[in-house]
């Protein structure tokens, strides 16, 4: 994942953008919705599955989804794809530390029940799809 920019200090508004690269088989986020930001996706190589409301779609590279606040998504590498994808939020809003954080979860440098604890302050709320759940267990 590399961070590309997000509003400095307590800024509100413009956007916060980072980049990421999937492996063949790899999972992003879980089921989830902002209730603030919209979140775009670009994809610029290879194929993302995504997860819209109760829907899944495969976007290919070129394809770009804005996904509105208090939808419920999720994504991951497409069955048998790597993806190389551009995110952006807005209004941005400090993301970065919330991304940090998940990598220092990933690491075991922090406790899992930190993310829980800060759905309200980066606007992240995590929801159950079985929709999801069924397209990541037909992908393996």
């Amino acid at each position: 994942m590399r961070l590309l920019g997000e509003p400095v200090g307590a800024a509100a508004g413009g956007f916060t953008s980072y980049r990421s690269t999937f492996a063949e088989g790899a999972v992003g986020a879980p089921a989830h919705f902002h209730t603030k930001a919209t979140e775009l996706f670009f994809v610029i190589s290879g194929s993302l599955q995504v997860l819209v409301g109760e829907e899944i779609t495969v976007l290919n590279e070129g394809d770009f989804l804005a996904v509105p606040p208090h939808t419920p998504h999720a994504f991951a590498a497409a069955p048998g794809a790597t993806a190389d994808v551009l995110f952006v939020f807005t209004p941005g809003m400090g993301r970065f530390d919330y991304l940090r954080l998940l990598s220092r979860v990933m690491r075991g440098e922090a406790d899992a029940k930190e993310i829980a604890e800060s759905a309200e302050r980066f606007d992240n709320h995590y929801v159950d799809s079985p929709v999801w759940r069924a397209a990541l267990q037909a992908s393996t």
